[in-house]
């Protein structure tokens, strides 16, 4: 590669970003840090009627969360700026003139009455949704069938028109795409694209190209959706800056859900979430929730996106983002649409806590208590108490269920479960348990156990039928790590005092 790698992500600042968006953001990512290239972030707003307020800084909070920062944006400076669309706007018109010019391109002078008229005059059984196109254009109120002095008294009176390429007839128009091959497109059913609109804004058509070469990007990658507008971006280089400076293309597969496209409603429906991060849309109030709020480490949510479409050609599944960089290849990616697997998704997430540090789950850990009125005031016992409990734990959440009662004594237990086989001998067991632990000089699990054991064989009672009521007593519920490491953490003088707050309840 001998061009120096330049990638971008291109997002509109319309709302949430979805997995599929980050996963975008990510292989480009990878690209560059493989090939010690830059990674940059454009914001493409040029359509204002779509623009959301928040939607920039929730991209670039989402690409911080995610260890995912551009190395240019609206953010990072850099010396191609400025990344914001709407800040290039005379940039853009100097070439979709200079397509007119070359008769690349025409001014089209049609309201949006006409435009409806044409859609409904023209429609036929086998062209229900007719398109400004090369069968259309000469029927329309354009510079190619105005003459031209009526064109510059028009253009001069300052008339509202668009500028659309145009497209030729019957020419195939081909590229070869990183992760397909040679694609080809026939232009005769490519319609007219509008490149600048009646405000003066681009289109993305016009717009991605152009910042594509005033920015140098070396390869561009996007999701398959965008596969249909091709022939118009390669005809736009073609015009504008010649084929042979266009960057190389991959269009991404699909994330697919459980029907079709994964969609927002999908998540809505199955319970899972489809945005890196929450959203609330401004508009309609309306929360969507995030990997991240539902517990996901941002190292597993990178790891899943990555086999969401890729592997390395190995059985391997638990990636850090450095043997991502080193082993990413855009030959691995696969063409066709990748099923999400909430599940899986949670089980890389389960496999993430459990290879953790102690010391990087610590600050989530002791938020997410203290968010649940736990107060964690000994972060000794936090540390032991989360190694202890974090295989256990498949999102973050799970953490306070596992982990709340080593810091706040149960005020209720889940005496049904001890009711029904509870009776005077299992109470004169405990009683005497808590004499014999009470003497205990060594505290630890195997000692806390050996003493349970024996004190159990004394009293002719199985072991196994003490354990549940024991557990209760510690923790309120059928839920937590090995009950003698429980004991353990919580020490002596606390482990009897629960014993003796349930024996109360339990009667």
């Amino acid at each position: 590669m001998s061009k120096r790698v330049r990638v971008r992500f291109a997002p509109s600042p319309t709302g949430g970003l979805h997995l599929g968006g980050v996963r975008t953001v990510l292989y480009n990512y990878l690209f560059a840090k493989k090939h010690g290239g830059d990674f940059l972030v454009r914001i493409e707003d040029t359509d204002q009627s779509r623009y959301v307020p928040g939607a920039e800084e929730y991209i670039f909070d989402t690409l911080k969360w995610c260890g995912l920062e551009p190395d240019e944006s609206v953010q990072h400076e850099g010396n191609y700026g400025p990344y914001r669309q709407s800040e290039r706007k005379e940039t853009y018109r100097k070439y979709a003139e200079q397509l007119v010019k070359d008769g690349f391109a025409y001014y089209a002078f049609d309201t949006t009455e006409e435009l409806e008229k044409m859609r409904h005059d023209y429609k036929t059984e086998q062209n229900p949704s007719p398109q400004y196109d090369h069968t259309i254009r000469m029927k329309m109120r354009n510079s190619l069938t105005l003459p031209p002095d009526e064109v510059k008294t028009l253009l001069d009176a300052g008339t509202k028109h668009v500028i659309r390429i145009k497209v030729p007839e019957k020419e195939t128009v081909s590229f070869i795409d990183m992760i397909r091959g040679k694609v080809s497109f026939d232009t005769s059913i490519v319609d007219d694209k509008v490149l600048l609109k009646g405000d003066g804004m681009p289109t993305y058509h016009l717009a991605v190209v152009v910042d594509d070469h005033l920015m140098q990007i070396s390869h561009a990658f996007r999701g398959e959706e965008w596969l249909p507008s091709a022939p118009v971006h390669i005809l736009l280089w073609k015009y504008l800056f010649g084929i042979e400076n266009m960057p190389q293309w991959a269009h991404f597969p699909l994330i697919l859900g459980p029907n079709g496209k994964l969609s927002k409603r999908d998540g809505a429906k199955y319970g899972f979430p489809v945005f890196a991060m929450n959203w609330t849309d401004p508009k309609t109030n309306e929360l969507t929730e995030g990997f991240k709020e539902k517990g996901f480490l941002p190292e597993a949510f990178i790891n899943l996106l990555a086999l969401l479409g890729w592997n390395d050609g190995t059985e391997q599944e638990i990636f850090s983002k450095e043997e991502l960089i080193e082993k990413f290849s855009m030959e691995r990616i696969h063409s066709a649409g990748a099923k999400f697997d909430y599940e899986k998704a949670k089980w890389f997430n389960h496999e993430w806590i459990k290879k953790f540090e102690v010391s990087g789950l610590r600050f989530e850990v002791k938020s997410l208590l203290e968010k649940n009125d736990i107060p964690v005031s000994d972060i000794s016992l936090l540390y032991k108490v989360i190694e202890l409990v974090k295989d256990r734990c498949t999102l973050l959440p799970d953490f306070v269920q596992q982990s709340s009662f080593f810091f706040k004594t149960p005020e209720q237990w889940y005496v049904d479960a001890v009711k029904p086989k509870w009776n005077e001998e299992k109470k004169k067991f405990f009683e005497l348990f808590i004499e014999e632990i009470n003497a205990l000089e060594n505290w630890q699990s195997a000692v806390i156990e050996d003493a349970f054991k024996k004190m159990a064989a004394l009293q002719n009672i199985k072991p196994g039928e003490l354990q549940l009521p024991f557990r209760i007593m510690l923790v309120g519920g059928k839920f937590g790590p090995p009950v003698f490491n429980i004991a353990e953490l919580l020490g002596k003088n606390e482990t009897i005092l629960r014993i003796q707050n349930a024996l109360k309840v339990f009667g």
